[in-house]
Parts: C-alpha cells; structure tokens; sequence
C-alpha cells in the first residue's frame, strides 16, 4: 500500500508531538513489573487521544507471591514491620530463611 505524501504531510501537521521529561516508565501487568530506566518518552496528541512511545533500558521484575502465613513467620522471627518482611522476601525471592538472614544482617 502506497501512501500519498501530501496525506501524509497533512497527517503529521495534525500529530503534536513532545517530549516528556521522565526519570523512570513502570509498566504494571499481572506477571509483574516492566520498568525503563533512563527512558526517552515522546507523548503524541492524535485526534484527541494521547500516544506515548517510550524506548530505554528494559528491567522486567516478577511478582512473588508471599502468603499471610509465611509473611507473618518472618515478622514472628525478627520482629520487624510487613513492609519490612515483605522486602526481605522479595529480595529472598520467596525464601523465608533467606528473607530471615536477610533482616537479621541488617
């Protein structure tokens, strides 16, 4: 398919295109996080609706899942706050004891 390049010209005269200044893009989904560092984001206005196109250094974190119970274990044992415990397991990934050591050392 062969676009006419006045169509086109007249298009973008209609796309308002900008820079978006942005230290960090996190991208939510059900498996976790895909965060973009340093990004470079570019918002577009077409027809009333916003476009971004972002581009940068991709980090894609998965979710843990940590249960009541093993969330409650960790407090039990170091005494610390859910915030706390809820860290340590992530950076323990899940590992109760990992996450146990891990609080204890600090």
């Amino acid at each position: 398919m062969k676009l006419d390049p006045n169509l086109m010209r007249k298009l973008m005269k209609n796309i308002k295109m900008e820079e978006v200044a942005a230290s960090e893009v996190i991208i939510k989904t059900d498996s976790g996080d895909i965060i973009i560092s340093e990004p470079s984001v570019q918002r577009m206005k077409v027809k009333g609706r916003d476009t971004f196109q972002v581009s940068g250094e991709v980090i894609e974190e998965e979710m843990i899942e940590v249960s009541e119970e093993d969330l409650e274990l960790v407090m039990d044992k170091t005494g610390c706050t859910e915030d706390e415990a809820l860290e340590a397991l992530g950076e323990s990934e899940g590992d109760i004891a990992g996450a146990i050591l891990y609080l204890k050392k600090q």
